[in-house]
């Protein structure tokens, strides 16, 4: 975290093949045709661990006009999105229109270092491929929670760039869902068996 004491969290749904673009309908976030109850366990857990969201223009304007319209969601993550602190990375968008938004211009850099400086819980990146190519870039990243659905599309904008290389990762987490999707955590350094926790490691499904 280079001395900061909030850690810049990416979050991505990607597919075997590494895809984070929603190409094709893999992803779709209205999906509720099998038993998720774990998941969105985990997904609350994880909305309570972060108190701050960076996101590109074109994801924030996509979860703007979704999100703050689903009265029925159950799983929190309206409730949750509608009320976080949100920070747009936009040199265009004026005005956020929504509850606790605000318009970052100027350095990315220098602004995420801004952010982790201040008190606070987790910031979380999701969706964002621009933004979260540009973080990685300037190795900014403190964990990679990824959500791997078992599909593989064969094209589309992935996780890492190409050409990106990045440090040695360590795996800090994993968890397998009865959806068949896996949530497998890392951060920089090297991986020791006791880093590694998760229902994964217990030989069962989470739930």
């Amino acid at each position: 975290m280079d001395g900061t004491g909030r850690s810049l969290v990416v979050v991505q749904n990607v597919t075997l093949d590494g895809v984070i673009e929603a190409v094709d309908g893999w992803f779709d976030p209205a999906d509720d045709g099998e038993d998720t109850s774990d998941l969105v366990d985990t997904l609350r857990d994880q909305m309570a661990a972060e108190d701050a969201l960076l996101l590109g223009r074109s994801t924030y304007e996509d979860f703007r006009a979704y999100w703050p319209l689903r009265h029925d969601d159950t799983t929190g993550v309206a409730a949750h999105l509608n009320s976080v602190r949100k920070y747009v990375v936009s040199s265009t968008q004026a005005d956020p229109g929504w509850n606790n938004a605000t318009v970052l211009t100027g350095s990315l850099t220098e602004n995420v270092l801004a952010l982790r400086r201040q008190h606070g819980r987790d910031i979380c990146v999701t969706g964002s491929i621009s933004v979260t190519h540009q973080l990685i870039a300037a190795g900014l990243v403190d964990e990679y929670r990824l959500f791997v659905y078992p599909v593989v599309v064969g094209h589309g904008r992935r996780l890492f760039a190409p050409g990106t290389a990045v440090p040695p990762l360590r795996l800090v987490e994993q968890r397998a869902f009865r959806s068949g999707i896996v949530l497998l955590a890392y951060r920089p350094g090297t991986t020791t068996g006791s880093d590694v926790h998760g229902a994964a490691d217990r030989g069962t499904a989470a739930g």
